[in-house]
């Protein structure tokens, strides 16, 4: 049966310690950390997470960076200073022993019309160089579905990538972006089996709000029935930035 989990992204803007302190009160066994901004992972940090984790009786997953993060850069300096950003990150959630750590597909850029196909193909290069390096190192990456300007967003995408692909790699579903696109209820009706983490937050449909479970348009009781009709066990990891304690309840009431 599938658990509901906190991702710790409404405190992005506080320090991390504070963010930590505040891990407890989630009520939740399941904590997403964000490996961005002030809450960059280092060793110190990680060690601070793996101990109130062994207090408390947590499991974490990890968000790799994404501001700034483009995968699928035609420069190849940045492609690998990016690359090597992202291993940093695979190998911090390694030593958390997280159950999952979640990135984002690459862009385009203001080149890309003059090189068709590059950046799907540079796209493909570094998720398997990522998927590779995460596997080595006992971790489970998973593939975010995004919007606007990423080269994988939609269902449609998403499908020509599994046929490309030559090895698995589960799909995070974000139901906020998935709403954005319009595709939420054609991810869980046609690609069920790649479900592998879930990120759960609202929208009214038009930009990526991350409201509370409830606090925008989307048909909660819809997406919960489609999750327990695909037989997802997984985690609905909460990535609301506001209300968050009320989604965490309401997502189980709707899960039972």
């Amino acid at each position: 049966m599938a658990e509901v989990g906190t991702s710790m992204l409404y405190c992005l803007g506080e320090p991390f310690e504070k963010m930590v302190e505040k891990i407890p009160e989630t009520g939740t066994k399941y904590i997403e950390v964000v490996d961005d901004g002030v809450h960059e992972l280092n060793k110190q940090r990680v060690s601070m997470l793996k101990n109130i984790g062994k207090r408390h009786g947590l499991k974490f997953t990890v968000h790799a960076p994404f501001a700034g993060v483009n995968i699928a850069l035609p420069s190849k300096p940045l492609l690998d200073a990016t690359l090597k950003r992202l291993r940093q990150s695979i190998s911090y959630a390694a030593e958390l022993e997280c159950m999952r750590w979640v990135f984002h597909p690459g862009m385009w850029t203001g080149i890309s019309p003059f090189y068709p196909g590059e950046d799907w193909t540079r796209n493909i290069e570094s998720i398997h160089k990522l998927h590779h390096f995460a596997k080595d190192n006992g971790v489970t990456a998973v593939l975010e579905n995004v919007m606007d300007s990423f080269v994988i967003k939609g269902v449609e995408d998403f499908k020509r990538f599994y046929k490309e692909f030559d090895e698995p790699i589960g799909l995070a579903l974000d139901t906020g972006h998935a709403n954005i696109t319009g595709e939420l209820e054609s991810f869980l009706t046609e690609m069920p089996e790649k479900i592998a983490h879930v990120h759960a937050h609202d929208n009214v449909g038009k930009s990526d709000q991350h409201l509370g479970i409830g606090y925008g348009n989307i048909d909660w009781k819809k997406t919960t029935q489609l999750l327990k009709k695909a037989s997802y066990n997984g985690i609905l990891m909460i990535e609301s930035i506001e209300h968050v304690q009320e989604s965490v309840q309401r997502l189980r009431q709707l899960f039972r």
